[in-house]
């Protein structure tokens, strides 16, 4: 798959709330997962720790209103786009999630994503 044909697969999953089936088609299994500004879980890696990390977050919400993907932009062996997610996380009320979401693809699958918000 090139760079381009894994962003639109990526997004039109994401877009579906499919993010574990995009990990599971996309990802390499030792792909990477970093959030910075995160003070629960600011890396992990392997694909096992990604989908974890996943269900974790997941755990946390208590209502969902939505969520938007943009297109993606493609450079080089590189993915990017935002993310808005609307929902309520247990304890801490309601709140508009936005993020930009870098991915890196190398060899046909994405061994790095990055999430800036």
């Amino acid at each position: 798959m090139t760079t381009q044909s894994i962003a639109d697969r990526l997004v039109a999953l994401c877009r579906q709330g499919q993010y574990e089936a995009a990990q599971n088609e996309l990802y390499h299994a030792d792909a990477e997962s970093f959030e910075p500004n995160s003070p629960f879980v600011p890396y992990v890696k392997g694909l096992d720790a990604i989908k974890a990390k996943g269900e974790q977050f997941q755990s946390q919400i208590e209502t969902f209103y939505g969520t938007e993907v943009s297109d993606p932009l493609v450079a080089g062996n590189y993915i990017s786009c935002s993310i808005s997610l609307d929902c309520d996380f247990k304890g801490h009320g309601r709140v508009d999630m936005r993020e930009i979401a870098l991915y890196e693809v190398k060899d046909g699958k994405i061994v790095k994503e990055t999430f800036y918000y």
